[in-house]
């Protein structure tokens, strides 16, 4: 390898050939030969009707094969080569009387490439003299042969491209690997011509330019928690940047950010280590809610000891029915919740209620 390839090497970016093009040769182009080759057929037979059938099929098919390198090669020069072929091949090496189809063939070819058809979604800019004349579109419309030729057919649709960052360094200098993908459009035909070379490229470039600068201003945890924040830093510098170029940029969204292998294992623990303290917060929390119930029944209790037993006894009696098992109990904690008190006061109440009970009834009789 000599030092001439390993300079081209790295050269980065560098095109291939384009073959630029000087008109667009489509249907249209062929409908008008068409109509031209059979004019220039009723021409020839009306002005030398002897002329023999095969000499006209094989101008029309010369002429439709010199068609076929126009469409590949449209360029005004390849137009004026096969019309000078056109001419030598037929008149002179035919006959000369073939002239009237020749005429209006090689005249067909060259009105042909003029016809041009835009689509709704695109844009042309013609250049006269090699000087910018007007933006043309959509729709059907004409060139000056020789003198007028299309710079570039342009989409004004809106356009998704993707672009990337590879290790990239955060403000924490935290190697990352982050994709993103821009929205963007052409709003100035004009401008996204004659103001840059490629306006592809340079929106491609320009945006991994903005995505690396906004990736080194902020640490690793402001990435990963605020994707929409960035991706709006970068569509504004973006767009700020190619808006002279009569580029939008719609917005710019962040798809997936890959950090290095050995830190994966510490943030996760990390992000666990987060979530237990957040779960101990939360326990402690509960811990001291529960402490000012206890409080507070603890102050109800002593102002109601009859309240404590059944409480006690109740607890008591939960646990048995759970277990479905006897507990055992010390003497002194049954001494200490005084059942018979506790019964006895039951009992009382109880017999206060039959009584009452049973005057209401004896009066109601007593009435009767």
């Amino acid at each position: 390898m000599n030092l001439y390839q390993k300079k081209i090497e790295r050269i980065k970016n560098m095109k291939g050939f384009v073959l630029k093009r000087d008109f667009s040769y489509g249907s249209i182009s062929f409908l008008c030969l068409a109509i031209f080759l059979a004019l220039g057929a009723v021409l020839q037979l009306s002005l030398y009707p002897y002329t023999h059938l095969e000499a006209i099929v094989s101008v029309s098919a010369a002429t439709f094969v010199a068609a076929l390198a126009v469409a590949i090669f449209p360029i005004w020069a390849v137009v004026m080569a096969l019309v000078l072929m056109l001419w030598v091949g037929i008149v002179g090496g035919l006959s000369i009387y073939l002239y009237p189809i020749t005429l209006l063939s090689t005249l067909g070819l060259l009105l042909s490439a003029c016809f041009q058809l835009v689509y709704h979604w695109d844009k042309v800019l013609v250049l006269r003299l090699g000087k910018f004349h007007m933006v043309r579109g959509p729709g059907l419309f004409f060139l000056i042969p020789l003198v007028d030729r299309i710079a570039e057919f342009i989409d004004m649709r809106i356009r998704a491209t993707d672009f990337s960052a590879e290790k990239t360094l955060t403000k924490d200098t935290v190697p990352v690997h982050v994709d993103a993908l821009s929205f963007w459009m052409i709003w100035d035909a004009k401008r996204a011509i004659l103001e840059v070379e490629d306006y592809t490229e340079a929106v491609i470039l320009s945006a991994q330019t903005a995505l690396r600068d906004s990736i080194g201003k902020h640490p690793l945890s402001s990435l990963l928690s605020g994707r929409e924040e960035l991706g709006r830093e970068i569509q504004q510098a973006l767009d700020a940047k190619t808006n002279p170029w009569g580029v939008s940029i719609l917005s710019v969204e962040i798809t997936d950010i890959i950090i290095p292998k050995e830190l994966e294992n510490s943030l996760s623990k990390q992000a666990q280590a987060e979530r237990e303290k957040e779960s101990r917060i939360i326990l402690g929390a509960a811990e001291v809610e529960i402490a000012k119930k206890f409080t507070e029944a603890s102050a109800q209790y002593a102002s109601d000891p009859i309240a404590l037993q059944l409480r006690s006894m109740n607890m008591i009696y939960e646990g048995i029915r759970q277990n479905n098992s006897m507990m055992l109990m010390p003497a002194s904690i049954l001494d200490h919740m005084d059942f018979g008190s506790v019964m006895g006061t039951a009992a009382m109440q109880k017999v206060e209620e039959l009584t009452h009970t049973q005057s209401k009834t004896d009066e109601g009789d007593t009435e009767k």
